[in-house]
């Protein structure tokens, strides 16, 4: 067993399956404690939910109608449309997800050995597995970036050793996951062009990548997203200062810096590369997903939590063991100098070296109690409290296949078996209120006026079936405002919906 681990493949493929299987519990564990969410698990789960059974992406939590392929351009997604088929409950999309960022450290712990050995490989593929990005976007929901770690892990890898053709064929299927991944191939391409001779193949394959690159970013955002998108442009022009761009770019350039919250991403993603992978080139990797985020007006994007930082893992720790290898630290006494006798690293190579994986690992160290992956030995993430038994035999009453609207969290336990939509939003088909045969029109009561019971369920046309609400929800708050979801469920009580389940914060209404 040991000889084995002495090997690289057997070695980084254990930390991948070690790390997938952490990944799995926490992922796992949050889902079952309700505290996921429909934005952005219940989302993605509704759109491989439509792939699977060979229909558009047509998400009805994102509003009626909605093609998510209008709102990010992620058809890679539907890769997963056949083992969500075989498998259909919102925990295959966890597990998927925690298989797929767990591959990021195959090819990363694999390089550290070829440069360093078996215990720079473990480091760096603990390093990979156990950096904050990545372990805050397994525990936040699903997202489709869950495709481009690995994808980024390979590239990245495969540019470090050398291997241009491979580091293209890595990251092309980039821009099926996300619009802005388009950016990052194209920095792909303009490092083989850089790296490749004059008149070379490889300098060609680089320049024609590096357009390419460009142009999918180009067309999906202008032409594709539009064209998918129900009020036909790219919702998120708005957010990243191009106002500022066309109209006084010191703002823009000032935006980039400010507020001292961008100090923290800027100086914590340095760290994850010790310092030393500041100095390689695959660090410029990193440059188009943290030129957007900063350039964002979105303060979500600025910081150190969400799922946004997980793309930047691979690239920076591919940096570091880049910026290792250039040190020579850990060339072996076999190194054959000029003049033909043996010489192993100098001793100041070797301290840099060593200081940049100290840095690397200490802000592992920090993190790890800061980000959930403590939750694996924390008693309190395992238990099931009352109130949660009680949410769980509230949901139970809703029949599967039923109409639901729902609070955020709520939503996200009911998106893989009824239809559902949020809560604070008008329903789709909407409601009608329609008095009963024989009640005269002239003087009727407004909807605004009317008082409970006033009109009875069989009153009302469209709607949910049901509505489903956890006032104590702190994500009932974002994306829908609270005042938004108690008017709403006012107007259900109001249009005749009666309460099954009145258990404080938790209620549950039913249409007969």
């Amino acid at each position: 067993m040991l000889h084995a681990l002495r090997r690289p493949r057997p070695l980084s493929w254990g930390l991948a399956g070690l790390f997938a299987a952490l990944y799995a519990c926490v992922a796992v564990n949050r889902h079952r404690r309700m505290l996921t969410q429909s934005y952005d698990l219940g989302i993605f789960e509704q759109a491989v939910r439509a792939y699977a059974h060979g229909e558009a992406p047509v998400v009805l939590l994102k509003g009626p109608g909605y093609q998510l392929l209008g709102d990010h351009f992620h058809p890679l997604l539907a890769t997963l449309a056949p083992l969500y088929r075989l498998f259909p409950s919102a925990v295959t999309l966890l597990l998927a997800q925690a298989v797929l960022m767990a591959l990021a450290v195959v090819p990363l712990a694999r390089w550290a050995f070829e440069v360093g050995g078996p215990r720079l490989a473990v480091l760096v593929g603990g390093l990979t597995g156990a950096s904050w990005g990545i372990v805050e976007a397994v525990a936040d929901d699903f997202h489709e970036i869950a495709f481009a770690v690995p994808l980024l892990a390979f590239a990245a890898t495969a540019l470090g050793r050398g291997r241009p053709v491979a580091a293209v064929l890595w990251a092309l299927p980039l821009v099926l996951v996300k619009e802005d991944l388009g950016l990052t191939v194209a920095v792909v391409g303009a490092l083989v062009f850089v790296r490749a001779g004059k008149g070379s193949g490889t300098r060609a394959l680089g320049f024609g990548v590096a357009l390419f690159g460009l142009a999918a970013t180009a067309l999906t955002v202008l032409v594709v997203l539009p064209s998918f998108n129900p009020d036909g442009g790219f919702d998120y022009w708005g957010q990243m200062g191009t106002r500022e761009a066309a109209g006084a770019p010191w703002e823009l350039a000032g935006r980039l810096v400010w507020p001292p919250l961008k100090w923290l991403l800027l100086g914590l993603a340095a760290a994850t590369a010790g310092f030393l992978g500041l100095r390689s080139p695959l660090v410029l990797l990193c440059a188009p997903t943290l030129g957007w985020r900063l350039a964002a007006d979105n303060s979500h994007y600025w910081g150190v939590s969400y799922h946004y930082s997980a793309v930047l893992m691979p690239l920076l720790l591919a940096a570091l063991v880049d910026a290792v290898r250039r040190t020579g630290a850990f060339a072996g006494p076999g190194r054959v100098l000029a003049r033909g006798r043996e010489a192993g690293p100098d001793r100041a190579a070797v301290r840099r070296a060593r200081r940049a994986l100290a840095v690397a690992g200490l802000v592992a160290l920090v993190t790890l109690p800061v980000y959930p992956l403590h939750e694996l030995v924390a008693p309190g993430a395992w238990g099931t409290s009352p109130r949660l038994e009680r949410a769980r035999s509230m949901l139970a009453r809703i029949p599967d296949g039923a109409t639901v609207a729902a609070s955020n969290r709520l939503a996200a336990q009911l998106a893989g078996r009824t239809t559902v939509g949020l809560v604070c939003r008008e329903p789709s088909p909407p409601l009608v209120e329609s008095p009963p045969v024989g009640t005269p029109s002239v003087g009727a009561p407004s909807p605004g006026t009317l008082s409970p019971g006033t009109l009875s369920p069989g009153a009302v046309r469209g709607g949910p079936e049901w509505v489903v609400v956890d006032l104590a929800d702190p994500s009932v708050r974002a994306p829908c405002a609270i005042a938004d979801t108690l008017r709403m469920l006012d107007r259900y009580e109001r249009l005749g919906y009666r309460r099954v389940v009145d258990d404080g914060d938790l209620r549950l209404l039913g249409r007969s």
